[in-house]
């Protein structure tokens, strides 16, 4: 279903002339109202009058999540406060907390585009959507319920933890849909098969997983134990919230951005040069309609391509290959450029293992020293074969050696044994 059948299927040439049109504005409105963006501007050597095509986005300064911190709380609005209706923020666990602000109009299209993005993954207005990401400053809960209610669709606002009572809901309610990340529905399926609860029996039929990346492979053991369709949601809390891109269930081969309201390009993520449609880099995101905190040539660290190709769906607006992993936490072994997701394709693509592991990077003397823990599956674990257990990790060894070129000492470990979590997971501890 297409829930905004006009701006989702623009032809390209007008959608074009429409980003120019808003992305003239949006830099008026920045350099009058954003005294960082007056300096950038004039440091890079160019006023918003100079922007007469959209190729004049490449001369545009950039923005860094820095840059917001540094603005910490409220610099870089470009509205008055009293006309912010709510506030979100990131966690700041690296550092001050990334505060974004919504005008009552920035909430309204942040609405529409997640009902756009629901939509999209084949939910409807009939639909019953357990929502079970958190709510609060972080930007999923609220994004995802006030999406659904746009749609039409009963939302179910059940947000993080207590795993075991939302079992119990998920058969109860009987939510057709649901709304979470990727490894917290695999915790559900384990809660679930510990109630003695067959989630493939339930009325579930589509869940929409996003705020941390997976694997093709993660997917396949998702639709697998639940039962369902599993399709990919994009966004970030600077930019809007989740609902910047979403995979349409006609292909699942690609996020969606909402182009009519985000102008995305590739940069080389070293040198900052853009890239030539097709090519492999960092996401850049200018946002076209934000009041609140609107952003130029924001650096999302995300590494993906864009495909401009036309998609089964009828939506004309370019698709975010599947992101490969961030230029930011991407880990360098011995010298090897290693992305957590590529060990995560590897381990869950091996029978027997199930999709939770840690990767815990430390330095022996002077050299990067690489474990991964992975837990058995609940029906491969034997205890007392210890030749069984050392064969296998093993193997696994000389995949990871064989696909990514690095040395890693794999640990299996019992069911169960590994960090559970409700909201993103934290897999990669770094202690060098």
């Amino acid at each position: 279903m297409i829930f905004d059948v006009v701006r989702e299927t623009i032809p390209r040439d007008e959608l074009a002339e429409l980003q120019l049109t808003r992305l003239k504005n949006q830099c008026d409105r920045v350099y009058a109202n954003v005294p960082f963006y007056r300096k950038a501007f004039d440091e890079a050597g160019i006023s918003p009058a100079e922007i007469r095509s959209l190729d004049d986005l490449a001369r545009l300064p950039f923005t860094e999540k820095q840059d917001l911190r540094n603005g910490y709380p409220y610099q870089m609005f470009a509205v008055p406060k009293q006309t912010i209706v709510r506030l979100h923020a990131s966690s700041g666990t690296t550092g001050k907390a990334t505060v974004v602000g919504y005008t009552n109009r920035d909430l309204k299209i942040w609405a529409d585009l997640m009902a756009r993005s629901l939509a999209a993954a084949g939910l409807t207005s009939q639909d019953f959507i357990h929502n079970a990401y958190g709510y609060g400053l972080f930007t999923g809960g609220l994004g995802a319920h006030y999406g659904a209610e746009r749609l039409g669709a009963t939302i179910i606002p059940v947000s993080g933890g207590g795993t075991k009572r939302q079992v119990q809901l998920l058969r109860d309610f009987g939510a057709t849909g649901i709304t979470c990340t990727p490894s917290y529905a695999l915790y559900l399926y384990e809660a679930a098969r510990a109630a003695g609860i067959d989630i493939r029996e339930l009325p579930l039929r589509i869940g929409v997983f996003g705020a941390e990346p997976w694997t093709e492979e993660m997917r396949a053991e998702i639709e697998r134990k639940l039962g369902i369709s599993a399709l990919n949601i994009y966004g970030l809390s600077e930019v809007m919230g989740p609902g910047v891109a979403q995979e349409c269930a006609e292909s699942k081969s690609g996020m969606h951005i909402w182009e009519d309201h985000f102008l995305p390009e590739i940069i080389n993520p070293v040198t900052g040069e853009s890239l030539p449609a097709g090519s492999a880099g960092e996401l850049v995101i200018t946002t076209l309609t934000k009041e609140g905190i609107p952003l130029i040539r924001y650096r999302t660290r995300d590494i993906t391509s864009l495909d401009y190709t036309p998609c089964a769906c009828g939506r004309t607006h370019a698709r975010i290959t599947r992101l490969q992993g961030r230029s930011d936490d991407m880990l360098i072994i011995r010298g090897v450029n290693v992305f957590p997701q590529q060990i995560e394709a590897i381990l869950v693509d091996m029978e027997g293992l199930s999709p939770h592991y840690e990767i815990v990077v430390s330095r022996e003397g002077n050299l990067d020293h690489l474990e991964i823990k992975v837990e058995f599956s609940e029906d491969m674990f034997i205890s007392d074969e210890i030749r069984h257990i050392q064969k296998r990790e093993k193997g696994l060894q000389k995949a990871i050696k064989d696909y990514l070129g690095v040395t890693a000492n794999v640990r299996l470990v019992e069911p169960q044994s590994l960090k559970r979590y409700e909201g993103k997971a934290a897999r990669v501890k770094d202690i060098r």
